[in-house]
């Protein structure tokens, strides 16, 4: 077994690397597990308890091999690890070969059925520490003893009677609403299908070639490697599922090649963990929160990414914007033409990788199930590649695609599974109408106050939560309390989903900015902010979810004069905050450039149009200056 260890999924954590006959193991559990989702989803016909149950063993089995319980004693605890693995699966047939049974007790659990669900619940806790930290456990441990003892010695909104411990068992194990419920389902269906989908397509080159177009389309830019870098972000982060991953991954490259042509270290770390944060806001995958945003609010799939493609747009414009004034202001020149990839040639050797894309987007257009289209676009990949000779599928390619899908499944499924445990007991003890009323009370019948709060508590949880984790508790919790308020049902899980994203560049833990960090040769806390200062639009878009008519619920031409009035009032405060437009901004330019952002995002057609006016004028005067 080697020493080394790698960094995955949706958190930066170490994995252990075997070797040997241990790693044959891996990669064959690996490419069954991947192999066993394409089945269940597509052709095969399993109950929801025994695909879930199915799911939970093949995760936790890697997950124990992949992730030792300290990397100090990894060599030692292997065979600890195997034991754990194996008694995994034994609880997971358990359930598969037992739940006749329960049901022929009318739902009355025996000794052994509470033993089983309680060494699940251990397990699914243990490999959850291991591969996220403490802080998700403790959570669900929080949960689980509120419901059990500590909730009946709370007076007031917050007091609950508790349930009996068999009873809490029973929940979490048979019930739909515990382990291998709603969460597990979403897991095992969609973030399977989707993480296969992505890991085919990385495999396949797809990667490698959208690098090399951005950086064909934008490289002769001002500030071309950080306006690719944005480029490449977007469309990878989508892909990948992971801001940390996308950072490290897409960083390796854009972050050396920002500091080469002039940028800071800090700057381009803050760059990069920006745009990848955005790739999970990026159509058509947008990560795991949006499968789950469809599951529980019954929104078409389809309808999400579709409504959600021009706020990410905007997005990553914001981030240009920043990049554009920085380069401007510091005279860095664009990249020699010599450095820099034919477009032609670029085009040709990867047209071939939008036909997945174009499969996937057809067929969901078409109303087939996200899982089907996730299926038939993975498909649709090998046979994709076969119109290049240089990145043609072979067998050991598909066999490596297959290992990679189950490998990035991990955390991500570890992290849905625990979080059931989380959902469980909030709709057991009705936590989420009690948070929402307390919202309620402190906020009154202000929108603007509700989501402050959210914000606020989307934050705190992000700092020991992975996004799809917090999303999930914050859907819980939060969303009624906006729909409460007359807030659509996908605004409100729109903007939730948004806030959980800022964790990743807000300090004092912003885990992609770190991540970025490390690669760039920077100081983690100042590109921390930096990153916090260029992804603005990740607060202040999601507003307008609630105010303005921009996930197209209005007329068409007033989501486009509010989409126009966005990017103007973006473009307004990433001049005022890097100080300089077209020539360098004094103090009275920049508070002028600061009202013109905040009369264009301020949910208003006449501000809109004196906060143009003003923008206008500056143009003018700055065009003058500059001549």
């Amino acid at each position: 077994m080697n020493s080394e260890f790698e960094q995955s999924g949706e958190v930066s954590t170490p994995h252990r690397v075997l070797t040997g006959k241990h790693q044959v193991l891996v990669v064959v559990v690996g490419v069954c597990l991947s192999l066993f989702h394409l089945w269940s989803n597509t052709l095969g016909v399993l109950p929801e308890l025994q695909r879930n149950a199915a799911h939970y063993a093949f995760i936790l089995f890697l997950g124990y091999l992949l992730y030792p319980i300290s990397a100090r004693y990894a060599s030692r605890t292997l065979i600890l690890d195997y034991i754990l693995a194996i008694l995994a699966l034994v609880v997971a047939l358990y359930l598969v070969f037992f739940e006749d049974a329960l049901h022929a007790r009318n739902e009355v659990p025996n000794t052994a059925d509470l033993i089983f669900a309680g060494i699940a619940i251990l397990l699914l806790l243990e490999i959850t520490r291991r591969t996220t930290g403490f802080f998700i456990p403790l959570l669900a441990l929080v949960f689980l003893t509120y419901a059990l003892f500590w909730g009946q010695y709370i007076s007031g909104i917050w007091a609950f009677p508790g349930v009996s411990f068999p009873r809490l068992l029973y929940r979490m194990y048979f019930a739909p609403d515990g382990i291998f419920g709603t969460i597990a389902t979403i897991s095992s269906t969609f973030v399977a299908l989707f993480v296969l989908f992505g890991a085919f397509l990385l495999r396949s080159g797809a990667g490698d070639f959208m690098i090399r177009l951005a950086l064909a389309l934008l490289g002769r830019t001002v500030g071309g490697p950080a306006k690719m870098a944005v480029f490449a972000s977007g469309m990878l982060g989508s892909i990948s599922g992971s801001a940390v991953a996308n950072t490290v991954g897409s960083g390796s490259l854009t972050i050396p090649m920002m500091k080469r042509t002039g940028f800071s270290p800090t700057f381009s770390g803050a760059v990069e963990a920006a745009a990848s944060t955005g790739g999970q806001l990026m159509p058509p995958i947008m990560g795991a929160g949006a499968f789950i945003m469809s599951q529980w609010t019954q929104i078409p799939y389809l309808t999400i990414v579709a409504v959600s493609f021009i706020p990410a747009l905007i997005y990553f414009l914001s981030v240009i914007f920043f990049i554009h004034f920085r380069a401007r202001k510091r005279g860095i020149a664009p990249l020699p033409a010599s450095e820099l990839p034919n477009i032609r040639d670029t085009i040709r050797d990867g047209w071939h990788f939008a036909i997945p894309i174009a499969v996937l987007v057809g067929t969901l257009i078409y109303g087939f199930t996200p899982t089907f289209a996730a299926a038939t676009g993975t498909a649709s990949i090998v046979v994709a590649s076969w119109l290049n000779k240089n990145t043609r599928m072979n067998i050991r390619d598909i066999v490596d695609a297959l290992a990679l899908g189950a490998h990035n499944m991990i955390t991500t499924g570890i992290i849905l599974l625990c979080a059931g445990i989380i959902v469980g007991v909030v709709l057991m003890v009705g936590v989420g109408i009690k948070f929402s009323l307390l919202i309620s009370a402190i906020a009154g019948s202000s929108v603007l106050i509700t989501v402050v709060l959210i914000a606020v508590a989307s934050l705190i949880l992000g700092m020991g939560l992975p996004v799809t984790a917090s999303y999930i508790v914050l859907a819980v919790l939060a969303a009624p309390a906006l729909t409460n308020l007359g807030v659509s049902l996908i605004a409100a899980h729109l903007l939730i989903f948004w806030y959980s994203q800022d964790a990743n560049v807000t300090p004092p833990v912003c885990l992609a900015a770190y991540s970025a960090a490390g690669i760039a040769g920077a100081n983690p806390l100042r590109t921390g902010f930096e990153s916090w200062r260029i992804a603005k639009g990740i607060y202040f878009i999601p507003l307008l979810f609630c105010y303005t008519p921009i996930l197209f619920e209005g007329e068409t031409w007033r989501v486009i004069e509010t989409a126009i009035a966005t990017l103007m009032g973006l473009l307004s405060f990433a001049a005022a905050s890097e100080g300089f437009h077209m020539v360098s901004l004094g103090v009275l330019y920049r508070v002028l450039f600061l009202a013109a952002a905040v009369l264009m995002l301020w949910p208003l057609l006449i501000c809109h149009a004196v906060g143009a006016a003003i923008f206008l004028v500056l143009m003018l005067v700055q065009k003058r200056v500059a001549t």
